[in-house]
């Protein structure tokens, strides 16, 4: 992947035009099939492997000496590439020279993504002999691809191209194929350019799994990149592929929190971006930063992602300006913010929590913490810009603070929990689910301290004792909803999945809080996990708890690349080495998971105020600064 580019394949390494295979552009299908023959045979697959994020490599072998035994004596190498590049390579490993008819059968659809995952595509359309390839069109759009070298023949009919190659004794030969929507040139990845938005850290120490979990990471990250059309300095990232391959607001803005250990220009991009989208006017939306409704699973209806945004849209410039992001562009997003808070504060009124827009909605979980985030962020940074209306921030927020814990909490034998919801007659919804782990992302204040979180020192510590436990730990990371819940469901996305983004939230928040147990559990489970997907992790995968010689099981409806599962990567190092940031106070604050769960760690080409930083961590739990801004100062 690298968008707007997309290739979609089996291990087989053929496009068959099955499902959703091909080579895509903006949405839009160019190619369905490429199948390649090789003296009339088809090559047995023997490896299939991505080399990256936009490219992978496949290989295969064909026999074509007659009477020379059961070895094969050509190798086919393909490479793909998501920029619409095909490189076909034949090495001979004959002991005489061969003569080796190539053909590449080639057709598409022209289908939208859309209508390919919804089965409501139609047959493939009739080609034409165009330049040195082959040329598609319908009412909508036309696609070409063109050979390199030329064929020697093109049956447009049965969407042939046939080449003719003499391979000497061990000898080489190849082909390039490269596909293209009419009008568009090759694609051009934003996250390939020079001005990328993100640092190209690295991480070394004892784990083996640290390096590749974070360069992986980063090139998902890099690969998911989108440009604003209207204004393409700003950057972003898409949701995920292939499902969500544009804006998706509240992950966008969630991926680039994330990702502030890699500099913040994502950030700045992302809410750029986001700003121009905001409602204004008197109407009663004002302020917010719409988003699509969100399934929330058997227990709650569809929660609305325009609340989160809006919500996150301040909590990320408050942090992105400790991290660095300068004044200037600080105060020309904040009239964005203050906005979003002034929203809040409406919707909110004479109540005391924020409930979902939607008539008779309930009060959430995680919207509370959401919101107090918000608040406490926002009110930090309206008295740094010397804006009114911080105080009245704090005190709705050490209001909704006592309230919260005592009328969010359910009591039960155990110890109780933190209840999912309150319906609207103000009956509890009591069921232990993941959202419980926003309570514990408080977000950074200035000096690097965490803001107060809405539950209490016991109730904080119950919470992490049921996230820590069987239920909820499945030895893969965090279930979406207790194993022990009715209506769990290993595959329900919302109820019972383990979804990585909350997963690493609760690692971040638990190891902020104290318990490093708990936390070291689950990203254990993580990492374990990441290995079994190539580091490569999806947005969510099956909750089945682990077992000796178990894998996780991967969601069908799963993004892989996802912006919220490889920025979990970035948050997830960062949260052992414990950067806590003031650029504008030029300090920084090192706050290190103590017992050193995964031995010595070193991360290295992190922006913090502007300027490379690296720090290393040692076994025993003791941070050290290598590289830093010049004058920054290394707080207590």
């Amino acid at each position: 992947m690298a968008l707007p580019g997309l290739a979609i394949s089996t291990d087989q390494g053929q496009l068959t035009g099955q499902g959703l295979e091909g080579f895509y552009r903006a949405g839009r299908r160019v190619l369905s099939r490429c199948q390649v023959r090789v003296a009339g045979r088809e090559p047995i697959a023997v490896q299939a492997r991505t080399t990256g994020a936009d490219r992978a490599r496949f290989v295969g072998t064909v026999r074509v000496s007659p009477g020379a035994g059961p070895d094969p004596d050509v190798v086919v190498e393909r490479t793909r590439q998501a920029d619409g590049t095909e490189r076909i390579t034949l090495h001979s490993a004959a002991a005489r020279p061969l003569r080796l008819p190539v053909e590449v059968a080639l057709g598409t659809d022209l289908a939208d993504l859309g209508a390919i995952a919804s089965g409501r595509t139609g047959p493939e359309l009739p080609a034409s002999v165009h330049d040195s390839g082959l040329r598609w069109s319908c009412a909508t759009s036309g696609a070409s691809v063109t050979a390199d070298p030329p064929p020697t023949d093109a049956l447009a009919s049965a969407g042939l191209l046939r080449w003719e190659f003499e391979l000497a004794p061990g000898g080489t030969a190849g082909l390039e194929l490269r596909f293209r929507l009419d009008g568009a040139g090759p694609v051009r990845a934003v996250g390939r350019a020079a001005t990328s938005p993100l640092a190209p850290a690295r991480a070394t120490g004892d784990h083996p799994g640290v390096q590749l979990l974070l360069d992986t990471s980063i090139a998902d990250l890099q690969s998911l990149l989108l440009r604003d059309p209207a204004h393409p300095t700003d950057t972003h990232l898409a949701a995920g592929a292939p499902w969500r391959c544009g804006l998706a607001p509240a992950e966008a803005l969630v991926a680039a929190r994330m990702t502030l250990p890699l500099g913040t220009r994502l950030a700045a991009g992302t809410l750029r971006t986001l700003a121009r989208t905001q409602l204004r006017g008197q109407a009663k939306q004002s302020g917010i930063i719409p988003g699509p409704r969100r399934d929330a699973g058997g227990h709650l209806p569809a929660a609305c992602t325009g609340t989160e945004s809006t919500l996150l849209f301040p909590a990320l410039l408050a942090e992105a300006f400790r991290w660095g992001l300068s004044r200037q562009e600080t105060e020309e997003l904040l009239p964005t913010a203050e906005r979003c808070l002034g929203w809040l504060r409406a919707t909110v009124g004479e109540a005391m929590y924020l409930r979902d827009p939607q008539p008779g909605g309930p009060v959430r979980c995680e919207t509370q913490a959401h919101a107090h985030r918000a608040a406490l962020l926002g009110a930090d940074l309206l008295d740094t810009f010397d804006r009114p209306g911080g105080a009245e921030l704090r005190q709705w927020a050490g209001e909704l603070r006592t309230a919260f814990r005592e009328e969010f909490w359910f009591e039960d034998r155990g110890g109780g929990r933190p209840a999912a919801a309150r319906a609207p007659d103000g009956r509890l919804v009591p069921h232990l689910a993941a959202t419980a782990v926003h309570l514990l992302d408080t977000g950074l204040l200035g000096g690097g301290e965490q803001a107060p979180g809405l539950l209490d020192r016991v109730q904080t510590e119950q919470l992490a004792r049921l996230l820590g436990g069987p239920a909820m730990d499945s030895g893969w990371g965090l279930r979406g909803l207790g194993a022990k819940e009715v209506g769990y469901n290993p595959f329900g996305h919302r109820t019972g999945a383990v979804r990585v983004h909350e997963t690493a939230v609760a690692v971040a928040g638990l190891a902020a809080a104290g318990y490093e147990k708990e936390a070291d559990s689950l990203l254990r489970g993580l990492l374990a996990a990441a290995e079994t997907f190539g580091h490569r992790l999806p947005e969510m995968y099956a909750g089945e708890q682990r077992t000796e010689g178990s894998a996780p099981l991967p969601h069908p409806a799963a993004c892989r690349p996802a912006a919220t599962a490889a920025a979990a990567g970035v948050l997830l190092l960062s949260t052992l080495v414990g950067i806590r940031p003031d650029a504008p106070a030029g300090t920084v604050t090192l706050r290190p998971v103590r017992s050193a769960p995964l031995g010595e760690i070193g991360l290295t080409g992190l922006r913090v105020a502007g300027a490379p930083f690296s720090v290393r961590v040692s076994r025993l739990g003791l941070a050290m600064v290598e590289e830093a801004a010049e004058g920054l100062q290394l707080g207590a």
